[in-house]
């Protein structure tokens, strides 16, 4: 089993997603099921049947959640270095083809969201860049090429 590092932010949004799956959606999908068994016969049932299906959804998802948060590592950022690009960082880039800025937060592969910023550090672009500190400047392979970022500035 590989540990996964996550903030403490989202270890906390994981287990409370749990805890909603657990409790509320739980018992909105059993009176769904209660309510469709009241229109007879479950076996040519098309709400019972879905409501099953949602109900199996759920458990799985449950599933899931608890495996990744026993695989989870909590983060103390006191411990991480401040001036390398390591998982938490914040990191500003200048594309050396484009002269483009851009900017980066070093997340897990379960924070990755391109749409806000956040880069995993499993992708090819967050492995390029770890380890890495202020104005060195960084050859990434991707599968469209190779990408050259000069590091400007590590925050956290």
């Amino acid at each position: 089993m590989r540990n996964i590092y996550i903030s403490h932010e989202t270890y906390e949004k994981l287990r409370k997603e749990i805890e909603i799956l657990k409790t509320v959606r739980r018992r909105e999908l059993s009176k769904a099921i209660e309510k469709a068994r009241e229109h007879g016969d479950i076996s040519e049932n098309a709400e019972y049947d879905a409501a099953k299906d949602a109900q199996g959804f759920n458990e799985k998802k449950i599933a899931e959640l608890e495996e990744k948060l026993s695989m989870a590592q909590i983060l103390d950022d006191s411990k991480i270095p401040k001036d390398e690009a390591l998982i938490g960082a914040t990191i500003t880039l200048k594309d050396t083809e484009t002269g483009e800025t851009l900017e980066y937060t070093l997340v897990s592969e379960l924070e990755g969201d391109i749409s806000q910023g956040k880069i995993s550090v499993t992708s090819p672009v967050g492995q390029g860049l770890l380890g890495h500190k202020k104005n060195q400047t960084v050859k990434i392979k991707v599968p469209a090429g190779t990408l050259t970022y000069k590091i400007l500035k590590i925050a956290r």
